[in-house]
């Protein structure tokens, strides 16, 4: 049941991340002050959790098949435990240093442009991992 519901949260935070990413320039006239939509900041939190909750799935995973031991092939579930483990935490890292520099006025270390540029990325890979592992939840949970 847990994983059901887990499977459900990451789907769900996979369609409306990406939609939302793709129809927000339709919407939403940047300003200076308000660069990005402020559905982000309803968002932002809900994606940090996702993230920690694919972390931990794709970490079982990995640790599942990390048992098999060094001597074992390389297979298809070793490829994929291993990408999204590392997917996940290099998008969290992204996606924790782009939130703390939003919240972080005063942190000017990068400018706007690349601030965009990353979160372009998160935008972007976060419901590719979210999806994968929420489809792959939802089928071991059937």
């Amino acid at each position: 049941m847990a994983s059901r519901i887990g499977g459900v949260f990451l789907l769900a935070v996979a369609v409306v991340v990406a939609v939302h990413t793709v129809v927000e320039p339709l919407y939403h006239v940047s300003a200076e002050g308000q660069p990005y939509s402020p559905f982000w900041e309803v968002l932002d939190p809900i994606m940090v959790v996702a993230v920690a909750l694919g972390t931990v799935v794709a970490w079982q995973r990995k640790r599942r098949v990390d048992e098999e031991g060094d001597d074992a092939p390389v297979t298809r579930a070793f490829l994929v435990a291993n990408a999204l483990f590392f997917g996940f935490l290099f998008i969290g890292i992204l996606l924790l240093w782009s939130w703390f520099n939003l919240l972080t006025p005063g942190y000017t270390a990068a400018g706007p442009e690349t601030a965009s540029m990353v979160w372009l990325i998160v935008d972007a890979g976060l419901p590719l991992l979210c999806g994968a592992t929420g489809v792959g939840l939802l089928r071991t949970s059937g």
